[in-house]
């Protein structure tokens, strides 16, 4: 498998002109609540691992993600978890073309967007756009509120005339719940929380169907982090948002999620409802996980129990065989080793109602009683 994806057509230029035609088309087509909107298939992203100075030679690569397959559905939250090092944000940057990819395909509306460029992909970028982490590093202290919401207008100068831009950005500063007359502040003279509201106002500027967001709350506080997750709630219903959530909170990702997808070394594990996921997980890894949130009542402590993983996580660069996480399951078989789990509904729920029903990648996927969050 090449560890570069090879140029196409468009990448050489603007955009050829049937492209931009076509995506426009694409974009202007409606699609149902509930259908996807948003399809990865086969993702695959590996980062080259060179040696020397002179002559530079690959040596390997680090497999940050290695074949990720999910839908995101119209006007649905699939919230995305995983420990530090799994390929969260990497799939992020994926879907926002800000990475190409090595392998696979991002459908938009059934249009593969990875082999898009120039106007092209400038046209699907106004309906996919992305709120950051780091509310103190993703605006510019440079430029004033006004100037940063207005940013996207400069780019698509389509959506709002320049003499309404300032009506523009003082309506948006108002749905996120801040004070219009701020619109000639900087940065520096907000909080933490104000300033992710600014962020998610400039991601609402161009009327998108799509908001990628990558841990959005973890920098704030709790009181904060619940005021933003509330009024993402609500401008998911008001502006018929499909949200994908990126976060390491499980107790955020369970409020805010309409179906949660669990990632390890580059690969999803599990996929399924929240309460499915929650409740009646059945992957080793999303068991241990759920097992190690806190417990707020002190009676419900000892009757816990606490699954303590051995082992580093394997490096990406080179993965164990077989299933990734076999290096540190305790239900780790010969199996394990020489075989993948593909992602599907175990064997053993198939015919069942349950909702241990749902897709895990693992040879002895099992329902565990586990604290959840």
């Amino acid at each position: 498998m090449p560890e570069n994806p090879q140029p196409t057509a468009a990448d050489s230029g603007a955009g050829a002109p049937d492209d931009v035609a076509r995506v426009e088309a694409v974009m202007a087509e409606p699609v149902s609540r509930g259908e996807p909107i948003l399809s990865v298939r086969n993702l695959v992203k590996h980062f080259p691992l060179t040696q020397g100075i002179v002559f530079r030679r690959q040596v390997g690569a680090v497999r940050a993600v290695d074949g990720v397959s999910f839908d995101l559905h119209q006007g649905e939250t699939l919230g995305i978890v995983g420990e530090s090092g799994c390929g969260k944000s990497t799939v992020a940057k994926l879907l926002m073309n800000l990475e190409r990819p090595t392998a696979g395909e991002v459908l938009y509306k059934g249009e593969d967007i990875t082999r898009l460029s120039g106007r092209a992909l400038k046209a699907v970028r106004r309906n996919i756009q992305m709120v950051f982490q780091d509310p103190y590093t993703s605006l510019n202290p440079r430029m004033t509120v006004g100037d940063i919401i207005g940013e996207p207008f400069d780019i698509h100068p389509d959506v709002a005339p320049r003499g309404d831009r300032r009506r523009k950005v003082q309506e948006l500063l108002d749905v996120v719940g801040l004070n219009p007359e701020y619109i000639n502040r900087y940065p520096h003279q907000f909080s933490g929380g104000q300033r992710q509201r600014i962020g998610i106002a400039r991601g609402l500027a161009l009327n998108p169907e799509i908001i990628i967001c990558d841990e959005p709350v973890s920098a704030l506080d709790v009181s904060v982090q619940a005021q933003v997750i509330n009024l993402m709630e609500k401008l998911q219903d008001e502006f018929n948002l499909s949200y994908m959530f990126i976060a390491h909170d499980l107790s955020v990702v369970r409020h805010i999620s309409d179906r949660v997808a669990v990632m390890y070394l580059g690969k999803v594990v599990e996929v399924g409802t929240d309460q499915e996921i929650y409740e009646h997980p059945t992957h080793p890894y999303t068991q241990a996980l759920l097992s190690a949130v806190p417990v707020p009542d002190p009676s419900g402590r000892d009757q816990r129990e606490r699954i303590v993983l051995t082992g580093d996580v394997p490096s990406p660069a080179n993965p164990p065989s077989g299933c990734r996480f076999r290096t540190r399951c305790w239900k780790a078989e010969e199996r394990c080793a020489a075989e993948i789990p593909l992602l599907a509904v175990p064997e053993r729920f198939k015919d069942s109602d349950t909702p241990a029903a749902h897709e895990s990648a693992c040879h002895f996927a099992e329902e565990k009683d586990v604290v959840h969050a």
